[in-house]
């Protein structure tokens, strides 16, 4: 396709976008929650057939040599999609925010003026690889009233469009205005772009994958963005923590899910306990053959276990079982390495020690600070949410994980009898 038709298709996106918007954000909490029951039952009786195109995805991106960590994160099977129509029902059952009461007050002349929670309208929505992201991002803005353009990754199109088909067909049958969920159905990188100048029809726009990706869409949108940046995510292992409580958490934000943005990449262990940390800690990582890329005193303890860091290393999100190890002096020398090389996504002191945790909490300027607790529970689903657009490492509007409350803005309403200025 040439630029100029992929403009025009995706314009005329945009614009039916407009009109279903406008329909949402008048439907009722109950109607929208028979829509997505109506989505959940479409998705499961689509199955075979999301998992025949998701098997088209998958051999092409064998083709490519993508990593088994990526290509778990792309495959899909039927207990994948009757786990992907079962959080549909969970959000079904969730609160809806949209016409909730923020604030209320009465203006000197005798005016009512009433805060209210709104749809924002419609939102773009740009990812890669994980087709589950489909379904997320629509029901979630559809549970909040908006209208959603969607723009997946060449990895996981066949999927994508096979999952879409199912949501928006599925949702016709119970009342959902036609336009309302749309994925663009090629993945030019051109239709970037022109997402990201259609300000006329594009009320937000989120992108969620890599740092080239969302850099691209920063520099082009003429909207807002919220940005899902990368999870570059630290344990630090104080001088005062339970060593064995410590090796379980790492050994879980490293190995449970180590291609999502949750999972650990950098460790940071205290000089006073790394000579009896590491050993322990290998012991259980060596399970999943995790490579250990460590600075000097890390080297000299482990010895051919682990190779050397490099400076990009600390700067750098895996999505692999790879973990760049340091050895600090002091909270404070962690927290400067937290505040300078991560990503403000989801950051984790392990100690006993109250002060010094409460230290860590309030200085690492991050969306997630944990004490004592895996980065892995940084999951919109975990924080009773339901179904997540993402991990937000923006601090405006929205900062963590993204679910409806978050997929909403307010207006004010003010009622008053003939008042002037």
């Amino acid at each position: 396709m040439t630029p100029e038709e992929i403009k025009e298709q995706i314009y005329a996106m945009g614009e039916q976008a407009r009109k279903a918007a406008l329909k949402l954000a008048v439907l009722s909490a109950d109607k929208k929650n028979e829509i997505l029951l109506a989505m959940s039952q479409a998705l499961r009786s689509a199955s075979a057939k999301i998992v025949s195109a998701n098997a088209l995805d998958i051999t092409a991106g064998e083709e490519k040599g993508l990593g088994s960590a990526l290509l778990d994160r792309l495959r899909l099977d039927e207990a994948r999609v009757d786990a992907i129509a079962t959080s549909i029902e969970k959000v079904a059952k969730l609160h809806d925010p949209v016409g909730e009461q923020l604030s209320q007050w009465q203006h000197p002349q005798g005016m009512e003026i009433e805060q209210v929670r709104v749809p924002i309208g419609v939102i773009g929505i740009i990812y890669e690889s994980r087709p589950n992201v489909t379904s997320d991002a629509a029901v979630l803005c559809l549970k909040s009233g908006n209208a959603t353009i969607l723009r997946g990754g060449s990895e996981a199109i066949h999927s994508n469009r096979a999952i879409a088909e199912a949501l928006q067909s599925g949702g016709e049958t119970a009342g959902l205005p036609e336009g309302a969920i749309q994925l663009i159905p090629f993945t030019d990188r051109e239709s970037v772009k022109v997402m990201a100048g259609m300000d006329k029809w594009l009320d937000l726009i989120i992108p969620r994958g890599g740092k080239g990706l969302i850099e691209t869409v920063v520099s082009l949108a003429r909207m807002p963005v919220i940005k899902h940046y990368d999870g570059i995510c630290h344990t630090y292992v104080d001088s005062e923590a339970n060593l064995s409580m410590a090796a379980k958490i790492v050994h879980n934000a490293k190995t449970h899910k180590p291609s999502v943005c949750n999972a650990l990449e950098t460790l940071l262990i205290h000089s006073s306990v790394a000579e009896e940390f590491l050993p322990q800690l290998v012991t259980l990582l060596d399970e999943n053959a995790v490579e250990i890329r460590g600075d000097n005193t890390v080297l000299k303890i482990l010895g051919d276990r682990a190779q050397a860091v490099i400076e990009e290393d600390w700067e750098t999100e895996y999505l692999d079982y790879i973990m760049s190890v340091k050895v600090v002096n002091s909270v404070e020398n962690a927290i400067t390495h937290i505040n300078t090389y991560g990503s403000g996504h989801s950051d984790c002191i392990v100690t006993e020690n109250q002060e010094t945790a409460q230290q860590f909490l309030t200085t690492v300027d991050a969306a997630c600070v944990y004490h004592n607790v895996s980065t892995r529970f940084s999951d919109g689903e975990e924080f009773g949410f339901g179904a997540e657009i993402g991990i937000s490492t923006d601090k405006l509007h929205a900062r963590g994980p993204m679910a409806l409350k978050e997929l909403t803005s307010y207006q004010y309403r003010i009622r008053g009898n003939g008042d002037i200025r």
